[in-house]
């Protein structure tokens, strides 16, 4: 007579279980459904870049030359490359260069041959034709005017007799970590700013930076077409550059 009524209290058990599953799985796939509507929402991102510049003028000069000698005799060529390394060192003093200021670099000894061929064309062999030496001097200053009086006025030096070679002077700025620190900063600002004001456009807001690098950093003469490069240009030969610099942003926006 019990055993209707253990099949009804089963049945009653079995159906609590099924709601009990039932209301498991929709709060779950509710659990689900908010997580991946909050992973959609963290994976909005704007990406920007920023951009600072500054002009500024170099405050050292480098100049650079180079003499040779040729001799038959090495000890002889020696003799004389030595005497106009002195001879360059006097002109410069005079010229009011301070000896702290030069570099002369150790004499480059090359020997030097002529190749010989018979009427035929035939190579029959080379003759030794003596040794040419070679030594560099440079000059680094923060005096640039009178550097680049003194690489303009170097023909004085050659009427001595020193074959003197001179390229134009480079110039270089030695403040220059400090200049790209103040550029990045800015560049970084004016990264954000661009972000604030597009999430602000399109009915968002900024709630943080997922990701941010610093883009390329260039040096360019100013007032010159001269080509940005991919790698980041580094003018020497301007003494009024421009420096630049990029920061690309990525914001996270709700």
């Amino acid at each position: 007579m019990e055993q209707p009524v253990v099949r009804n209290r089963f049945q009653s058990f079995n159906l609590l279980g099924m709601a009990l599953i039932a209301i498991a799985l929709v709060i779950g796939a509710a659990v689900i459904a908010g997580a991946y509507k909050y992973k959609f929402r963290k994976q909005e991102t704007i990406r920007v870049t920023g951009s600072a510049g500054k002009d500024f003028v170099s405050d050292l000069i480098v100049w650079n030359g180079s003499y040779s000698r040729k001799a038959f005799d090495l000890k002889a060529a020696y003799a004389l490359i030595k005497a106009d390394e002195n001879n360059v060192k006097n002109y410069l003093v005079g010229k009011g260069v301070k000896p702290e200021e030069m570099i002369f670099s150790s004499v480059k000894i090359d020997k030097q041959f002529d190749t010989k061929y018979n009427a035929e064309g035939r190579f029959t062999g080379s003759e030794f034709t003596g040794y040419n030496l070679t030594q560099n001097i440079k000059v680094e200053s923060k005096d640039i005017p009178k550097v680049e009086g003194l690489s303009r006025e170097i023909t004085g030096l050659i009427e001595t007799g020193i074959e003197l070679n001179s390229p134009e002077p480079l110039y270089f700025y030695t403040k220059l970590a400090d200049l790209k620190l103040d550029l990045l900063d800015k560049a970084a600002e004016d990264a954000r700013k661009r972000a604030d004001i597009i999430a602000k456009k399109t009915g968002g807001s900024i709630i943080g930076v997922s990701k941010a690098n610093m883009g390329i950093f260039q040096i360019t003469g100013q007032n010159s077409n001269e080509d940005y490069s991919y790698g980041g240009a580094f003018n020497t030969s301007s003494k009024n550059k421009t420096a630049s610099i990029t920061v690309n942003l990525e914001c996270t926006v709700k």
